[in-house]
């Protein structure tokens, strides 16, 4: 069975920081894809990273390019995120997916595109 259990989130200033961690069990990690979305409010859910196992790849949505840091480690089964420079609009509830194939420029943003998916972990950046 599949789980994957999200950690790390929390309230921080406008310019603050943050590491999201996703600890993943029952797959093989180093063979799935495995991406960050989250859901602001009122908003839909949307793809912010992604690791795509394909080359090495990894993808980031334009809003977030510079400032969050997909990362992993595959002695833990862990997924990271780490998140610089946080601004308001980052505020949202924030998921780990998992999908066991592999991911390419035009769909690793897609909610569509996973299979399992985690719980959230709240982020609140205030101004």
């Amino acid at each position: 069975q599949v789980q994957l259990v999200e950690s790390g989130g929390g309230s921080v200033q406008a310019g603050g920081s943050l590491r999201l961690s996703c600890a993943a069990s029952g797959l093989s990690f180093s063979s799935y894809s495995m991406a960050w979305f989250r859901q602001g409010p009122g908003k839909e859910r949307e793809g912010v990273a992604g690791n795509g196992r394909a080359l090495g790849r990894t993808y980031y949505a334009d809003t977030v390019k510079g400032r969050f840091t997909i990362s992993e480690d595959n002695a833990k089964n862990t997924l990271y995120l780490q998140l610089n420079n946080l601004k308001p609009e980052d505020t949202g509830m924030y998921y780990c997916a998992a999908a066991p194939t592999i991911m390419w420029w035009y769909n690793w943003h897609l909610t569509s595109s996973y299979n399992y998916w985690g719980q959230g972990t709240q982020v609140t950046v205030s101004s």
